[in-house]
């Protein structure tokens, strides 16, 4: 946290002065962000953390995707239509749903407010994804928010496009020191006793869904649907959902186009948009993390943000950060340092 008045007075000049229409990006992050995440700032006063010098390989984290690597190659021999139809139907719901909108966008940039009955569901379909716990998965997220694609960024392609795919999963990013990882930051989510349950839990509450998964598929076909729900429904599912996060990380910070001028090499590119549910506008994010909207053109279709309008529209989506009220903010701003 910024714990010191001059701090806040440079950020809150640098806000104000930023304006939509230059499409430049703002130097520093959002102040509420900064305020709220306890995220420091690469180019303020702040210390910043030093390159993680414990590379220890991270064999749980390991064994579990390589195991749901094996288990999707059997995926043509198990094929049945009913697999099929709820493979997609998750990797919308744990994709789009749980860490688009859950870990993403609600969790780590706080971009719209939910009841927290809907805030524990989502966030249950997000660790649904098997891309770990809500806690690990928003600070390293957090963290890479503020050292992206410098020395500290836990998976920049400056060190290698596989490494930001997929590689910088094995190795810890912690130091190890998890539990200091997640005091620095995730202050405002380890005090969640829920989403600590979530963290402590991951592999248990995978190990039932499958069971789950397993029996109904017995209990409604036999051996063969129960093997196919299996396949289809966990192990390529989530292989599908983690590449599709992957390309954000990886891909996202190579190709694409630029709508802002950011200091890291964010893009935006359109097919990530589509497979990753509009997190592909990546270069929009970059320029405005707290935004629950990524896509900033007309063009630009975001369906996690379809749905987020559809939570607003029903009453239970409150305080939404777009491009509407970020416009708003600023004019207000405008208008009071104007009088």
């Amino acid at each position: 946290m910024l714990g010191k008045d001059a701090n806040v007075d440079t950020l809150n000049q640098q806000y104000h002065q930023h304006h939509a229409g230059t499409m430049v990006a703002p130097q520093q992050p959002q102040l509420e962000e900064v305020l709220l995440a306890g995220i420091p700032s690469s180019g303020g006063t702040a210390k910043q953390s030093p390159v993680p010098t414990v590379w220890n390989i991270q064999w749980g984290a390991t064994i579990w995707l390589i195991a749901l690597h094996i288990g999707a190659l059997y995926a043509p021999w198990s094929f049945t239509w009913s697999a099929l139809g709820l493979a997609v139907l998750l990797h919308w719901m744990t994709g789009s749903l749980g860490i688009c909108l859950g870990f993403h966008r609600l969790l780590t940039h706080t971009g719209l407010v939910l009841p927290k009955w809907l805030c524990n569901v989502f966030a249950t379909i997000g660790t649904l994804a098997g891309e770990g716990g809500p806690i690990s998965w928003t600070a390293n997220h957090r963290k890479h928010h503020a050292y992206s694609d410098q020395p500290g960024d836990p998976h920049s392609p400056h060190e290698g496009p596989w490494w930001a795919h997929a590689q910088w999963l094995a190795f810890s990013t912690d130091n190890g020191d998890p539990e200091g990882f997640a005091r620095k930051w995730v202050p405002d989510l380890i005090k969640d006793k829920y989403l600590m349950f979530l963290e402590k839990w991951f592999l248990g509450i995978h190990i039932a869904f499958a069971t789950a998964i397993t029996a109904t598929g017995y209990w409604m076909g036999g051996s063969s649907l129960a093997v196919s729900w299996l396949i289809w429904v966990v192990c390529l599912r989530m292989v599908a959902v983690l590449h599709t996060t992957w390309f954000v990380n990886s891909a996202s910070h190579i190709w694409g186009y630029k709508n802002y001028e950011t200091r890291d090499d964010s893009r935006n590119l359109w097919w990530v948009a589509v497979i990753a549910y509009g997190e592909g506008w990546h270069n929009n994010h970059h320029a405005h993390p707290r935004l629950a909207q990524h896509g900033h053109k007309w063009w630009e279709f975001d369906m996690t943000f379809l749905a987020i309008r559809v939570l607003r529209a029903l009453g239970l989506a409150k305080d939404v950060v777009d491009l509407q009220s970020m416009t708003d903010k600023k004019r207000k701003n405008a208008d009071r340092l104007a009088a």
